[in-house]
């Protein structure tokens, strides 16, 4: 199956910044979804931005304004105005079910995941 390989994260105080990336396989569809998610500390996983088979784009209205996400060779996750209720394990997903729309949590796959802390 496809295989997705996160890399960035770490600590930063708030207001600061951060980049996540993810790189894709080939065996992910190029015109499905991709999106990032996030589980903050004791709550459900959430999705965060989504980029559609169009290329649309989507936001939790929480990052708008703040989080930029983008796709071409990588998926980044541009995270600027960082708060600690932006803290959690953040995951980048992939889905080539683009018919299903990609604002939704049942992506077949998944990254690693990686710990974003935001200290005020």
């Amino acid at each position: 199956q496809g295989e997705l390989v996160q890399s960035g994260g770490g600590s930063v105080q708030a207001g600061g910044s951060l980049t996540l990336s993810c790189a894709t396989s080939g065996y992910i569809s190029n015109n499905g979804c991709v999106a990032w998610f996030r589980q903050p500390p004791g709550k459900a996983r959430e999705i965060v931005a989504a980029i559609g088979s169009s290329g649309s784009v989507t936001y939790i209205d929480s990052v708008k304004g703040r989080f930029t996400i983008s796709r071409d060779n990588t998926l980044i996750l541009q995270m600027n105005s960082l708060n600690p209720e932006d803290s959690g394990v953040y995951y980048c997903a992939s889905d080539p079910s683009w018919w299903r729309g990609c604002w939704r949590d049942d992506y077949k796959y998944w990254g690693q995941g990686t710990q974003v802390t935001v200290s005020s």
